[in-house]
């Protein structure tokens, strides 16, 4: 009806008029939207790295210590000369030894979080390796070099210091991460074992006096037995993982099965690597993630309800004044809804635009793909209608006697 149209584009009017109102909160709710978009990139950043972490290692099975949910979320110890072995195995191409270990990486008088990588001797390709350089080269001695990701700051040529000795970066990578987002530095496996396992000289000297004094071990019959149990005590001949590539043709899960039989060791493939990432990792961040979600859409929804319920009660007799000339309820509902969803466009452009910009200042990756903006874009509609219902039900109580009331 052309009488209802008119009514509805009073709304548009009514924005108009309050238009700094209506900027000024838009700004706001858009500051909160961007937070939240922000968060959800968090969360796909996380799993992407995760995933990016599983695929810049380049293994179809991860080999790792029974009973562990190693290498990345516990703790895990295998003999660095079971890979042979492995590899003698049926359906296996390629398998490696590797370490990670995140510490503090020194530069200087500065340092970075970083997860350091022990790479088996080979070459690009070889499991565990970085799969591109953007500069400089690989590694190609056995000690004292190192490649590391763009986000350390490195560049070709600094000198960093790891655990008691010092490594020059000779090549760039980028997107190596950890689950946690930490970049990685790439060193030679020898080098990380000492790093990682061999103890220092003063824990030494003291577990040989530990053994020494230990009658089991200080046999006079027994030469050199001594020396033998302190060594392999003080020892760095071991690995976090072994890193498995299938060859072609043949399934992961019957790789892996003869090894979990013959070896005793666990060994996870792909699918279960990334549950393990995701699932148990990543799950706890989520689980917040998801509970400031919640928080940020309440209090969304209670700032749009108030600002139109304010507006509506500003105009409460010119509401009586419409329901006093004839029009329907559905009518003055739509206008003050419509004043809501335009709120809620508002919002989402400035949350839009903010997260964009505000994503690449963040030190963690954030990740905002197409579909966690479509749901928002419905999120925050959805929230305005809600909000608006407050507004609705008060407006549609007004007496059209207040029209000519004093």
């Amino acid at each position: 009806h052309p009488r209802d149209l008119a009514m509805i584009s009073l709304a548009g009017r009514d924005i108009l008029h309050a238009w700094g109102k209506f900027v000024f909160t838009g700004i706001g709710l858009g500051l909160l939207i961007g937070v939240t978009l922000t968060m959800a990139g968090v969360y796909r950043g996380m799993v992407d790295d995760g995933k990016a972490l599983l695929d810049n290692s380049g293994a179809d099975l991860w080999v790792v210590q029974k009973n562990t949910l190693g290498p990345y979320a516990e703790s895990s110890s295998v003999y660095d000369d079971l890979w042979r072995g492995i590899r003698a195995m049926p359906g296996v191409a390629e398998a490696a030894n590797v370490t990670y270990l995140t510490m503090q990486v020194g530069r200087g008088e500065q340092d970075v979080r970083a997860m350091v990588v022990g790479i088996a001797t080979g070459g690009p390709g070889t499991p565990g390796w970085p799969p591109y350089l953007v500069a400089g080269r690989q590694i190609t001695r056995g000690h004292y070099e190192a490649v590391a990701d763009l986000a350390t700051g490195f560049k070709p040529g600094d000198v960093l210091q790891i655990r008691r000795n010092r490594y020059t970066v000779v090549g760039l990578t980028r997107r190596m991460v950890s689950s946690n987002g930490d970049p990685m530095v790439f060193i030679p496996l020898k080098d990380a074992q000492e790093a990682q396992f061999l103890k220092d000289n003063d824990a030494i000297l003291m577990q040989r006096r530990r053994t020494a004094a230990n009658p089991a071990f200080n046999r006079p019959g027994v030469p050199g037995l001594l020396d033998a149990v302190t060594a392999s005590q003080t020892g760095n001949s071991y690995v976090n993982a072994i890193l498995v590539r299938t060859k072609p043709g043949h399934a992961a899960g019957e790789v892996a099965a003869p090894i979990r039989r013959w070896k005793r060791l666990q060994v996870y493939d792909r699918t279960q690597m990334e549950g393990i990432l995701v699932g148990k990792l990543i799950a706890t961040s989520a689980r917040q993630i998801g509970m400031f979600l919640v928080i940020l859409a309440v209090v969304s929804a209670a700032i749009v309800a108030f600002i139109i319920y304010t507006l509506t009660m500003d105009k409460i007799r010119e509401i009586a004044v419409l329901k006093l000339i004839g029009t329907k309820n559905r009518t003055i509902a739509a206008m003050i809804m419509q004043q809501a969803l335009v709120l809620g466009v508002i919002g989402f452009v400035v949350g839009k635009i903010t997260a964009s910009y505000a994503a690449p200042l963040f030190p963690k990756y954030v990740l905002l793909i197409p579909r966690d903006t479509g749901m928002g874009l419905l999120g925050v509609m959805l929230i305005c209608v809600l909000a608006s219902l407050v507004a609705i039900r008060a407006a549609l109580k007004v007496d059209p006697a207040e029209a000519v009331g004093g």
